[in-house]
């Protein structure tokens, strides 16, 4: 139920929604990737390069990205070809790997944070023993898509989420692969996650010749 004009409580009240953009944000093409990555070494961010590469790469929510441990990213003096993160939604374990640039962004900063690998990859501004807030996240978004131009209304964490799914997506049309990869328990999630429709797979039938 929402908020009814016959209710006096919620006269003057402004919808939760005004001025906002409701629905799935738009995923990152690969100019606007490699802008914010200028933006972000330009200004000497290293954890913010190593955070967003990160996050494009391995295709995690939010809640589970930010409290990456730095075991869970490195193998001895390396960092791993190969993570495994159990989802904070699902319970259920994903992989993902790193590729070589993303991995020598995380070991820059890696190697400057420090720490152990009970310690958080991202630790809070507020408290160096626990991870960054999802709220911190979201604000780090919304400064990065800001600084290159576009509007933070359309863009947000699901953005980074939904970037490299999209991209995999359109190479192949392999909806199993990406399910497996965002770690769906069911393919229809993925199919609304990526706005896939009906003239998707109309479209990749039309380009196979028999």
């Amino acid at each position: 139920m929402g908020y009814s004009r016959f209710d006096p409580a919620t006269h003057g009240r402004a919808p939760w929604n005004i001025g906002k953009t409701v629905g799935t944000k738009r995923p990152l093409t690969q100019k606007q990737i490699w802008a914010i990555r200028f933006f972000l070494d330009r200004e000497g961010r290293l954890r913010d390069r190593a955070l967003f590469d990160l996050a494009i790469d391995s295709k995690l929510r939010g809640c589970d990205l930010v409290k990456i441990k730095i075991g869970d990213l490195v193998a001895g003096p390396e960092i791993r070809t190969r993570a495994i993160v159990v989802q904070q939604k699902t319970g259920r374990p994903v992989q993902f790997e790193p590729t070589s640039d993303v991995r020598a962004s995380l070991l820059a900063w890696l190697e400057r944070r420090g720490g152990t690998i009970n310690d958080h990859a991202f630790p809070s501004r507020v408290d160096q023993a626990h991870h960054m807030s999802t709220r911190q996240y979201a604000r780090l978004v919304d400064e990065w898509v800001s600084a290159i131009g576009l509007r933070r209304q359309e863009y947000g964490t699901h953005s980074l989420r939904r970037t490299k799914a999209s991209m995999i997506y359109k190479a192949t049309g392999n909806l199993r692969a990406v399910q497996i990869l965002l770690g769906h328990t069911k393919i229809e999630n993925t199919v609304r996650y990526l706005g896939v429709d009906i003239e998707d797979p109309l479209v990749l039938a039309e380009r196979t010749e028999i």
